[in-house]
């Protein structure tokens, strides 16, 4: 009986948040933005090397968070750091380990994300998984890096229900294969522009003449502003969008856009190349509100340009594509970045949450519908 009674349980939570609904990322329906051609899983893991690990928490009817995992390559992070850089949209946030970042101009431990209240203790775990490495025994100074975006709405998030366990979870289950997306990790309890948010990731590849080079991106949606799909207003055809009539709607949270790359770029142009990834944000509709922490953070997985830790070297020979190349690689991250976001509202799902509260997911046979009227979508 009580085994009988837990399994009915069960099966009313996942259908009351909403994890059992199928959805099809928008290249499915035939929804395909920018003119270059993604990777072969359209995510940030065609970057090769690059791996992705999620731990989803979705407990009684109050815990709807998680952690999201970016891991730049398969060795020790720290030991072979990456160069790295990371531009603000707007900082109303508490992303950790950035003025490092912006100093050094690299990354030396996996990059996190999660909700805003359980950035302290997840960057915490990432200190402990870079000081278990037996290889640095010695290490005596870390620099975690975390992101995240305020799922409170839906999530009991005073809790902060992420612990070091599910970090080291999220962790050990990064995998180079394909991303969930939608309501997982540290995209399960979010909204995005009057709709359930989510994790969403994509990719492209440019022309061998272009270089040949792959940009991944995987984004935290959270934030809000006037949806925009393929240039077709579908937020106002819905009549759900920030500053409409008689509509409540909330225009703050935040974003996290994470770029990785296998082309040889220094900080400096990888800053350069965080920097048009807000060009997308501004082409699904957002304006980077009051409230909304918006980043952007890129790294590059060349294995020359890795940086070792106790380098005895006095100079470096840097690779660096020179600025006039760097055209095709500002139009692959603009490209994935909106497609990205587009993944994490067509993969989302109804969500309920803390108090009863429901955030719908994007009707998607309403959008077709919009989307044809404009002529937005291949058919």
């Amino acid at each position: 009986m009580l085994k009988n009674l837990i399994i009915l349980i069960v099966l009313v939570n996942v259908i009351s948040v909403g994890i059992s609904q199928n959805r099809s990322r928008p290249r499915e329906l035939g929804i395909t933005p920018g003119i270059l051609t993604p990777g072969n899983l359209n995510a940030i893991t065609d970057v090769k090397g690059v791996a992705v690990g999620q731990k989803t928490l979705v407990i009684g009817d109050s815990i709807r968070t998680g952690v999201t995992v970016i891991v730049p390559h398969q060795g020790n992070v720290f030991q072979e750091k990456v160069p790295a850089s990371i531009f603000v949209g707007n900082g109303f946030g508490k992303a950790i380990g950035t003025t490092q970042i912006e100093e050094l101009g690299n990354i030396e431990t996996p990059i996190a994300l999660t909700n805003t209240l359980n950035s302290f203790l997840v960057a915490n775990a990432l200190v402990d998984y870079t000081l278990s490495i037996p290889e640095n025994a010695n290490v005596r100074s870390v620099n975690p890096i975390v992101g995240e975006t305020n799922d409170g709405w839906l999530n009991d998030i005073r809790g902060r229900h992420v612990k070091n366990l599910h970090v080291q979870e999220a962790i050990n289950s990064a995998t180079m294969g394909e991303v969930e997306e939608g309501n997982v990790g540290a995209g399960t309890g979010t909204r995005c522009l009057g709709f359930k948010g989510g994790i969403g990731t994509s990719s492209r590849v440019l022309p061998e003449e272009k270089g040949g080079y792959t940009v991944g991106v995987l984004v935290q949606t959270n934030f809000g502003g006037i949806l925009t799909i393929n240039g077709a207003p579908v937020g106002e055809e819905l009549n759900n969008y920030y500053m409409a009539e008689d509509v409540p709607y909330v225009v703050d949270g935040s974003c996290m856009i994470i770029i990785a790359t296998d082309a040889p770029l220094s900080a400096r142009n990888l800053k350069r190349l965080a920097k048009r990834s807000f060009l997308a944000f501004g082409k699904v509709g957002s304006f980077s509100s009051n409230g909304s922490g918006d980043y952007s953070i890129a790294f590059s997985t060349h294995p020359d340009l890795r940086i070792p830790y106790n380098s005895k070297e006095k100079e470096r020979k840097i690779l660096d594509v020179p600025n006039d190349e760097m055209s095709p690689l500002f139009l692959a991250v603009v490209e994935a970045s909106e497609e990205a976001i587009y993944n994490s509202l067509f993969m989302a799902t109804d969500m309920t949450g803390q108090k009863g509260r429901t955030m719908k997911a994007l009707p998607v046979e309403k959008t077709l519908k919009i989307m044809d009227k404009y002529n937005a979508r291949k058919k």
